[in-house]
């Protein structure tokens, strides 16, 4: 397989503070892993364009947008605080432009047949940025516009979207509730951030709900029992993946057990399903994980899945 990594230095410069669990060094964590298990070189490595307006515009509205632009501030100037969790530095819209640039562009890329799959080493996250609104670390909801791109720009008729990052991915969910043209699977720990309550599960739906101190048992019998038949029933043209390593027993941020086997475990469920409709089709955008040691092993365990490495 082909994978390439997409990401950018001005990924690094949006701040909210060194107090900030969402910082910079996220990503210098996962270069630096990258390049100690010995893959970082079996990678093709992409830098992410800026966003266009319309792949914004497909998934937000022009006030979320313009709570974004025209509220960084100038450099120098004090953050602006959005909520309790997140802010704007004088960075912030060019990263958030970059963040979602790499997942259009990765979306290109891997539709047009230039790598096999893709992961995306960015921030700011994403999930939980709604279509109205910034939210929770997240400015724009990166998967959330690539997958609209895909659909709208590059005239897919089914997308599926993968999220097992340890905060249900609301703004996720809320920018495909009626589209039937997506399916959205996850896991999240409840109750926990964003409060989320559990919902039936639906033809387009499939998002389930697990309780504090779950470890990899339990996620994989969620993963066999709920999403494996709900991906197969749909048949996606494309996945893509919100991934979230904060669900990892190492994470003080979450309450879950996960380890990185289980990582690796779920993207090869991913993959095979992938590869049975999907051409082997995947896009994936990191979002959550803040313990730094275990969010690099976690990456390099999803991307040497990612890579069949």
């Amino acid at each position: 397989m082909t994978t390439a990594i997409y990401t950018h230095p001005d990924c690094l410069r949006h701040q909210m503070g060194d107090w900030h669990p969402e910082s910079p060094a996220r990503l210098q964590a996962i270069s630096d892993q990258l390049m100690r298990a010995q893959i970082n070189d079996l990678l093709e490595h992409r830098q992410a364009p800026l966003v266009a307006m319309a792949d914004l515009e497909r998934n937000h509205s022009k006030n979320a947008i313009a709570i974004v632009r025209d509220n960084t501030p100038a450099a120098g100037a004090d953050d602006y605080p959005i909520d309790g969790d997140t802010s704007l530095n004088a960075h912030s819209w060019q990263a958030a432009q970059r963040a979602a640039g790499a997942a259009v562009a990765a979306t290109d890329a891997v539709i047009d047949g230039e790598f096999d799959n893709a992961f995306c080493s960015i921030r700011p996250p994403g999930h939980h940025a709604r279509p109205s609104e910034p939210m929770g670390f997240c400015l724009f909801n990166n998967v959330a516009i690539a997958a609209k791109h895909a659909l709208d720009a590059r005239g897919l008729q089914r997308v599926a979207i993968v999220d097992f990052d340890v905060h249900h991915g609301n703004g996720t969910e809320e920018a495909f509730a009626a589209d039937p043209r997506a399916l959205m699977v996850s896991f999240f720990q409840h109750p926990f951030y964003p409060y989320t309550p559990p919902e039936p599960y639906t033809a387009n739906r499939v998002n389930v709900a697990l309780p504090a101190h779950s470890g990899g048992a339990a996620v994989r019998e969620a993963v066999l029992a709920h999403w494996l038949p709900a991906l197969h029933a749909f048949r996606p043209q494309m996945i893509f993946v919100s991934a979230g390593f904060d669900a990892h027993r190492e994470d003080d941020i979450g309450g879950m057990g996960l380890v990185e086997a289980d990582y690796a475990w779920i993207t090869g469920q991913v993959m095979a399903v992938a590869k049975l409709y999907a051409g082997g089709r995947i896009v994936s955008c990191l979002e959550g994980g803040y313990n730094l040691s275990a969010l690099g092993r976690s990456v390099v365990a999803h991307v040497k899945a990612l890579a069949e490495l």
